[in-house]
C-alpha cells in the first residue's frame, strides 16, 4: 500500500515569517526515516499505511504546540492498494511523457 500525503502546517501566531518553526517540522520528518518531498507550499510524505501518515502529521503538531498557541494544518490523502514508492514513480512517469512530446 502507498499513502501519500500532502500537508501544510506552520504557527498562525509567530509573524510573516514562520521559517525558523517549519523547519523543527522538517528535521523530524528527515529523522523520521519517511520520504518525504519539500516543497514552496507544503510537504508530501509516503508511507506504507494512514496510521504511521497521520501519526506523523501528529507528531509534527506537537512539535510546533509546544510554543504555539495557534496551529494551521492543511491535507490531502491519495491511498493506493499494491503500490509503492509513488512519491518517485509518479513524477517520473510525468517527465517520461513529458519527453517523448518533446521528442
Amino acid at each position: 500500500m502507498s499513502v501519500l500525503l500532502e500537508f501544510a502546517i506552520f504557527p498562525t501566531d509567530k509573524g510573516d515569517s514562520v521559517s525558523k518553526q517549519v523547519s523543527k517540522v522538517i528535521k523530524l520528518i528527515r529523522e523520521s526515516g519517511i520520504s518525504y518531498q519539500l516543497t514552496a507550499m507544503g510537504t508530501l510524505i509516503e508511507t506504507d499505511g494512514l496510521p504511521e501518515a497521520l501519526a506523523l502529521v501528529n507528531s509534527c503538531y506537537d512539535v510546533l504546540a509546544e510554543d504555539s498557541e495557534r496551529v494551521y494544518t492543511t491535507m490531502t490523502i491519495d491511498i493506493q492498494k499494491n503500490k509503492h514508492n509513488r512519491l518517485k514513480t509518479k513524477v517520473e512517469a510525468i517527465e517520461n511523457k513529458i519527453g517523448k512530446v518533446n521528442r
